[in-house]
């Protein structure tokens, strides 16, 4: 648990019951002074300041929405990438799967992919077995 989240718990209120662990972790952590050496002439920082929110532009223009990749330039000056047509980007491209994952009966079994997604499937038989396993 952070220390945030610890402080959280302890700000709650008198009658809440925090496990000893999240208290003793918290006991040697220095406190937040924004006052300085001795804390004279400045005001203290408070802990519970909210957060400012910035407000992300979205662009609503349908005519750039179709011709750039928004939000594709990083920096301060220049402009979005623009979208080439169909017949300038690779053909392996346009046949990535991009839905929901495959199940393991439609898959080959002559690929790597296959033979992970088995031996993840007998990891979690193999380790549920050994959930339910008595002492």
């Amino acid at each position: 648990m952070s220390l945030s989240s610890s402080l959280y718990l302890l700000r709650l209120g008198k009658n809440i019951i925090v496990p000893s662990q999240y208290v003793v972790q918290i006991k040697g952590y220095a406190k937040a002074d924004a006052g300085g050496m001795f804390g004279k002439g400045k005001k203290k920082l408070k802990l519970s300041q909210p957060l400012e929110r910035k407000v992300l532009p979205v662009e609503t223009d349908p005519e750039k929405l179709v011709k750039f990749v928004c939000g594709s330039n990083i920096m301060k000056e220049g402009q979005d990438i623009e979208i080439k047509p169909d017949s300038e980007y690779p053909d392996w491209l346009w046949d990535i799967h991009i839905g929901p994952p495959l199940k393991l009966e439609e898959l080959d079994p002559d690929t790597k992919k296959y033979w992970r997604r088995v031996k993840k499937a007998a990891m979690r038989r193999t380790n549920l077995m050994a959930k339910l396993k008595p002492f």
